[in-house]
C-alpha cells in the first residue's frame, strides 16, 4: 500500500476528542479510545498539502467559495454516486448535525413531530428534544442478523402532525446500506404523508464492495422534491474538525426557504479551509479512500474472525458501509451497566454503550474499527483477558 495506515499516532494533547475526554467522559484518562466516529490515521497528503500551501500565503481574510470547489463536489457525487447534481443545489453547512438542527427550526413548530429509526445516530432523538420537538420511533426490524425498515409500522404510526423523518443512509449503527426500493418506498409514504426527510449521508463515501451508496433524492421525483440531503467530506477522508458540510436541496422552494434561514444568521458562510479541504480531497482523495477502505474492512475482518474464535458470546454486525462496528454482546449475559463496566473498568476500552443509540440498543456496544490494526489487536486480547478473569458467559 502506498500509505500507512499501521502508522501509531499519539492524538494526546491535541485537543482532539477520542483522547482528551477520555475522563470527562469515561473517567480514566488511559483507555484505548474506540468510540467517536473519527479515525486515527493520517489525513491525505493533498489536504496537508492545500492547507500549508494556502496558509503561506499570510493573509486570512474573508472568503468566499470558489468555482473548483463547487466542481469538486458536482463531479465527485457523478462519479462515487450515479447522481447528476445542479451547483444552486449546494450550499455549506457548518456540520451536519448542525444542518439537521437548522432543518427543524425552519420546517417545524414545538407541535410537530420528527419520526427517527433506532437504535440510530443519537443527536438524531438529542436535537430535535433539546428544540422541544417530539420524536417519534419508527424502530428497525432486526432480520437475519441485519436491520431493515419497518415501512409498515411506519405508515400506522403516521399522524398529521408528523413532519419530518431523519434518514440515516448509509445506517450507523448498523452500517446497513439502504437499497433502492427500501428508499423509494420510504420517500412514497412520506411524500404523500407531507413528511420532509432529512437524509443524513455523512458515510455514503465508505460502502464496501459489493454495495454501492444510493442517495435519497436520486430514486425518485418525489423523493428529489421532498428531502433534503446532508454530505460531507469529513468521515470519508478524516477531516471533520476542518468542518466542509453541505446541502444538497433540489426543490427550489424548500432550497429557497432553508437557505433563507441560514444566510439570515450567515450560517452558510464557510471558512477558508473547509472549501481547501473539501475541493483538495474530492479532486486528489480516490487512491487514499480505497486503500483505506480496504484496510478497514480487513479490520472488520479480523474483529469478527477474532471474536468468533475468542469470545463467540460477541457477535458482529458486518457493516456494509463504514468503520463503526455494532458489537451484539447479549450473549455475554450482562445487564447494560455491568457491560459497560466491563469494556471500561476491566477490559480498559472506551466503546460506545449501544442505549445511547435508542430502542434496540441494549446489549450492543459500537466499535470504532478506523485505527492500526495493533489497537484493535491489544483491544480485543484485554476484552478476553477481562472476561476469562470474570468468567462471564
Amino acid at each position: 500500500m502506498k500509505y500507512n495506515f499501521d502508522q501509531i499516532i499519539d492524538r494526546k494533547g491535541t485537543n482532539a476528542l477520542k483522547t482528551d475526554a477520555l475522563e470527562p467522559r469515561y473517567g480514566n484518562p488511559d483507555l484505548i479510545p474506540l468510540w467517536v466516529a473519527d479515525m486515527d490515521f493520517l489525513s491525505p497528503p493533498a489536504v496537508r498539502e492545500a492547507i500549508i500551501e494556502r496558509a503561506k500565503h499570510g493573509i486570512f481574510g474573508y472568503t468566499c467559495p470558489s468555482q473548483a470547489y463547487y466542481d469538486s463536489i458536482i463531479n465527485w457525487v457523478n462519479k462515487k454516486h450515479d447522481w447528476k447534481i445542479a451547483q444552486e443545489w449546494l450550499t455549506f453547512i457548518p456540520g451536519i448535525v448542525k444542518g439537521i438542527a437548522f432543518v427543524i427550526d425552519c420546517f417545524t413548530t414545538k407541535e410537530d413531530k420528527v419520526i427517527i429509526q433506532p437504535p440510530v445516530y443519537h443527536p438524531f432523538r438529542i436535537i430535535p428534544t433539546l428544540h422541544h420537538r417530539p420524536v417519534a420511533d419508527n424502530p428497525l426490524i432486526l432480520e437475519s442478523g441485519q436491520y431493515r425498515m419497518d415501512l409498515e409500522g411506519l405508515k400506522k404510526m403516521i399522524d398529521p402532525s408528523c413532519k419530518v423523518l431523519i434518514l440515516c443512509n448509509p445506517h450507523n449503527p448498523g452500517g446497513r446500506v439502504w437499497t433502492r426500493q427500501e428508499l423509494f418506498d420510504i420517500a412514497e409514504i412520506c411524500y404523500d404523508n407531507n413528511i420532509l426527510i432529512i437524509s443524513d449521508e455523512i458515510h455514503s463515501d465508505l460502502a464496501f464492495t459489493p454495495y454501492k451508496h444510493i442517495p435519497f433524492a436520486s430514486v425518485s421525483e418525489k423523493a428529489a422534491q421532498n428531502s433534503i440531503t446532508f454530505m460531507a467530506p469529513s468521515k470519508t477522508f478524516n477531516i471533520a474538525g476542518i468542518v466542509s458540510s453541505y446541502s444538497i436541496i433540489p426543490n427550489k422552494d424548500l432550497r429557497d426557504r432553508f437557505n433563507a434561514y441560514l444566510s439570515s444568521s450567515e450560517l452558510e458562510e464557510g471558512h477558508i479551509f473547509a472549501y481547501i479541504a473539501a475541493q483538495a480531497v474530492y479532486e486528489h482523495g480516490d487512491e487514499w479512500l480505497a486503500e483505506a477502505k480496504d484496510y478497514i474492512w480487513k479490520n472488520i475482518t479480523f474483529v469478527d474472525e477474532y471474536l468468533k474464535e475468542n469470545i463467540p458470546q460477541i457477535k458482529v454486525m458486518l457493516p456494509q458501509a463504514s468503520f463503526l462496528v455494532w458489537l451484539d454482546c447479549k450473549g455475554l449475559g450482562l445487564r447494560q451497566k455491568e457491560l459497560v463496566s466491563l469494556f471500561v473498568k476491566d477490559a480498559k476500552l472506551a466503546l460506545n454503550d449501544g442505549t445511547m443509540f435508542g430502542q434496540g440498543g441494549e446489549g450492543y456496544m459500537r466499535l470504532n474499527v478506523g485505527t492500526p490494526l495493533a489497537n484493535i489487536r491489544k483491544a480485543l486480547d484485554n476484552l478476553k483477558k477481562a472476561i476469562d478473569s470474570k468468567q462471564i458467559g
